[in-house]
């Protein structure tokens, strides 16, 4: 079987760790589903929690935010990366140690908030450079920053996101900013803290105790594999960046336990499946012919899918699929794959 038969997924875990952009909002709106979601997590006495790799907000303005959108929420409930990496420094610099930081003011704040202090120039002999988003970081930033690495400065990212979703498509985060100065230093930064590390899912899941904990996340590269790391189990939702062909393309440690259309698939069994399925899941039939996928039978779409991961993962196909039903063609679509 690759439904989740009899029980609710959620029935099996104590705390749900949720990724933000791309499964609780999309931008600053929610995404459909998310608040009920979460109000029945709440009101079942389900703990509930919420890792961010966004440096731009502090934990008080994403909880005002969640609050704000009709998911209450308090800011010891909310892991950024930020504050992360502001944890970290203050770990391992003296007290009021400069640090030049590129990115958000949220970012500043954290560091004030930790007794460090945020510098802007590399003139200033910052003992570490900490990066994160910022919409408005600029040419200077990044050449400052460039000039305290080079002369020592331990260099700090708080993520490594390629992309961050929006209304109008994937756009550039912070990671593509790390790899201008990656690109100019010639080096990695010394120090990623957000995930996919998995600092910020394994202080989730302390918060769980004895109970076990469940990881949702829209982003293969950082929620499922920075949850895989923390040995926590994970639900992709397919609201937010990764699709279905990079589901079909993962490599083993980017692959979920779990995937559903939405949050619903938290509470309804129909609505969720576990990976990887069987060829033969749920009515369905895969055959691989010249490194391209074939489904043919009948069944729910999510069903075909689990079939796809099974023939895809074990095969080393590639993401190509073709229609050999019209019920498979239907399908398809469904999961957003052309027939």
């Amino acid at each position: 079987m690759s439904e989740v038969a009899g029980d609710r997924l959620v029935d099996g875990y104590a705390l749900v760790v949720f990724d933000l952009d791309g499964v609780i909002y999309l931008i600053d709106r929610p995404i459909p589903g998310a608040v009920a979601a979460v109000a029945r997590l709440r009101s079942e006495g389900t703990g509930v929690a919420y890792a961010t790799n966004n440096a731009s907000r502090r934990s008080s303005e994403v909880a005002e935010l969640l609050t704000g959108m009709g998911v209450p929420a308090r800011p010891e409930e909310v892991l950024t990366s930020a504050a992360a990496t502001a944890e970290l420094l203050r770990d391992r610099l003296p007290a009021n140690a400069p640090v030049l930081v590129v990115g958000a003011e949220a970012l500043r704040a954290e560091i004030r908030a930790v007794g460090l202090r945020p510098v802007s120039r590399a003139e200033e002999e910052p003992a570490a450079v900490a990066q994160g988003y910022g919409p408005q970081v600029g040419w200077v930033d990044l050449a400052e920053a460039s000039l305290a690495v080079r002369a020592g400065a331990p260099w700090y990212a708080t993520n490594t996101d390629r992309t961050l979703p929006s209304e109008r498509g994937p756009l550039p985060g912070n990671g593509a900013l790390v790899a201008v100065l990656r690109t100019a230093l010639d080096r990695e930064p010394d120090v990623v803290v957000g995930k996919p590390e998995p600092a910020l899912f394994a202080t989730a899941a302390r918060r769980a105790g004895a109970g076990r904990t469940l990881v949702v996340g829209d982003r293969l590269d950082t929620d499922i594999e920075g949850a895989r790391r923390a040995g926590l189990d994970t639900l992709l939702v397919l609201t937010g960046v990764s699709d279905v062909p990079e589901l079909l393309a993962a490599p083993e440690s980017r692959r979920p336990t779990y995937v559903a259309m939405d949050l619903a698939g938290l509470f309804d069994p129909a609505a969720v499946v576990r990976l990887p399925g069987t060829p033969d899941s749920g009515g369905w039939s895969v055959t691989v012919t010249d490194g391209e996928l074939a489904l043919s039978g009948a069944g729910r779409p999510l069903d075909a899918l689990a079939a796809l991961c099974a023939v895809a993962w074990s095969a080393s196909a590639g993401p190509r699929v073709r229609a050999a039903s019209p019920e498979a063609g239907a399908a398809l679509a469904a999961l957003g794959l052309a027939a």
